[in-house]
């Protein structure tokens, strides 16, 4: 099982802000296409498929 380890706020609001930059650079009908290749690129990197589910069943909630 890998550690995870967790960014700090500023580290956490930068990454807000390039996510930001990368969706306005991306013309809006490859948006989600974009989001879905960064979503498997970061679920390579976690390599937990129970960290995974935590991770998805979390962003899913309070939409």
């Amino acid at each position: 099982m890998n550690t995870l380890r967790y960014l700090s706020l500023p580290d956490l609001e930068a990454f807000y802000d390039l996510l930001a930059d990368a969706i306005d650079l991306v013309p809006p009908e490859k948006t989600e296409l974009m989001l879905t290749k960064l979503a498997l690129l970061m679920a390579n990197e976690v390599a937990d498929i129970e960290k995974l589910k935590a991770l998805l069943e979390s962003a899913r909630q309070d939409l």
